[in-house]
């Protein structure tokens, strides 16, 4: 059960990333995030008992290094997303990739620099004194963890008093996996500390990430805070993605309408259509049909199968062809009419449409 939740939320985590990583490269922002929910993702999956179980087979403990490395790309990626929202994503723009890799490169040579790793979910609570490999891991793990871990609390916390709805919630969710992170840290280097002056460490090995306390603290709480900072960060994201869908079903209802004014009056396109987001080309469609409606004398106030009858035939309105403009925004307003008057035109038979004017 704990497996599949692991599976779980690391598959979602990734799908969105992958999603936002298609929007980012549409808006040229938002790469951070796709970063971030990626690599957290992956690192959700890697602490699943079942899959570090495999991965010890492999080499011992290196489920722990895999998702330590990709908590790390995550943390880099949340860094990338703190100079995104503070406006300062210029900076340090050659750094943060350096030090990203040089903190990598340190936490891959010496894990494998170590002797005797444990299999299995194992601590290394009794090799830190015997291996100084290990303290070298350690201290550039929570380091840079660390201080990416700072960053985000601080941004998270003032969102969370400036921002509104589901930003809000979301960036609450990620201030909490902080402070659990936090508290995963300094436990780290409390235990460090205490197994290097110790004498004769033990050795200890988790059954699970939440068999002991010390094995929550140690697999247990990165595990919750990367549950909670996959929560926070995409709570945000369900807004747009519902907006996103709705906008692809308006396209592909006003696109039939839209292809039957560009033929009558090819000079109604937009050069630019397949630019921008999804919004912006939903715009752009309905500008153009609303610039095809118009010269096809299609009044705006007309309801749509009278709209619909005068595009066919080219006659003008009948009386009680007017209709009310629909509630809400100009923008829901115009997206609601002129999604009636597509249904229509799909509805209705194609004889008998009005030439092109010329």
């Amino acid at each position: 059960m704990i497996d599949a939740l692991f599976f779980g939320v690391g598959l979602f985590a990734v799908a969105i990333g992958i999603w936002r990583a298609v929007r980012a490269r549409r808006t040229g922002a938002g790469g951070g995030l796709a970063i971030s929910l990626i690599a957290l993702g992956i690192a959700f999956c890697l602490l699943a008992n079942s899959a570090q179980a495999v991965e010890s087979r492999i080499y011992p403990s290196l489920g722990r290094l895999l998702s330590n490395l990709a908590t790390m790309v995550a943390a880099y990626g949340v860094s990338v997303t703190v100079a995104e929202i503070g406006g300062v994503r210029h900076r340090r723009k050659r750094i943060r990739p350096a030090v990203l890799l040089v903190a990598l490169v340190v936490l891959a040579v010496s894990f494998f620099a170590t002797r005797g790793l444990p299999t299995g979910v194992g601590l290394f609570s009794e090799l830190y004194r015997s291996n100084p490999t290990l303290i070298a891991y350690i201290v550039v793990y929570t380091s840079y963890l660390g201080y990416a871990v700072a960053e985000i609390a601080v941004v998270s916390a003032g969102a969370v008093r400036a921002g509104t709805g589901a930003f809000r919630a979301g960036l609450g969710v990620v201030f909490v996996a902080c402070l659990v992170a936090f508290a995963y840290l300094v436990g780290k280097i409390v235990d460090l500390i205490r197994d290097v002056g110790a004498e004769h460490p033990v050795a200890e090995v988790c059954e699970g990430a939440f068999s002991t306390p010390h094995c929550a603290l140690a697999v247990g709480f990165p595990a919750v805070s990367v549950l909670l900072l996959v929560v926070g960060l995409t709570v945000p994201a369900f807004p747009a993605a519902g907006r996103a869908l709705r906008d692809a079903r308006a396209r592909a209802e006003l696109r039939p309408l839209r292809t039957h004014l560009v033929e009558r009056y090819p000079d109604v396109v937009r050069l630019d259509h397949e630019d921008g987001t999804g919004r912006e080309r939903l715009l752009t469609m309905m500008s153009e049909i609303s610039d095809g409606l118009l010269l096809a004398g299609v009044d705006p106030r007309l309801s749509p199968p009278a709209a619909v009858r005068a595009l066919r035939t080219g006659e003008g309105p009948a009386s009680g062809d007017a209709v009310e403009s629909a509630a809400g925004t100009a923008f829901e307003a115009d997206v609601t009419r002129l999604r009636a008057i597509a249904r229509e035109f799909r509805a209705e038979p194609t004889a008998g449409a009005a030439s092109p004017a010329r």
